[in-house]
């Protein structure tokens, strides 16, 4: 099954989000990490730990890893360098919003569904609130 690595700057939030996608869709599996925050409680990210979520969070299955802002992305970026490239093949890195990505993601992975979906699902998310908020389309 899809891992997930959550990425973001505090803790706290990635706990937060991780816990939002588990109640609104309770009862599936899916191995999530949280890579957030400093080792002393302070705000950022740390490569080495993103490595470490995304070698716990593989089965052979593939990673999907979600970040909250740009320089999270950085991070998980350097993450990937340091990691063997076997697993790097089965990683992929979402655009997509952290919380819409995150939950689409969840929905997807606890599904069955293979690492590009999971992936696909993730950066489209955002897009059906654009949707929303936009209203219908004028006649």
């Amino acid at each position: 099954m899809t891992g997930i690595v959550v990425v973001s700057h505090s803790r706290a939030l990635a706990e937060a989000v991780v816990d939002l996608a588990k109640g609104l869709i309770p009862g599936l599996e899916v191995h999530m990490e949280v890579a957030a925050g400093m080792p002393d409680g302070t705000l950022g990210t740390d490569a080495t730990e993103i490595m470490a979520a995304v070698e716990r969070a593989d089965d052979g299955d593939g990673v999907l890893v979600l970040a909250d802002l740009g320089s999270g992305v950085l991070s998980a970026q350097m993450a990937l360098e340091l990691l063997d490239p076997e697993l790097v093949a089965r990683v992929r890195l979402s655009g997509g919003a952290l919380v819409e990505g995150l939950v689409a993601a969840y929905a997807a992975a606890g599904t069955g569904k293979d690492l590009e979906t999971v992936h696909a699902d993730a950066d489209a998310a955002v897009s059906l609130k654009l949707r929303q908020v936009a209203g219908p389309p004028s006649p």
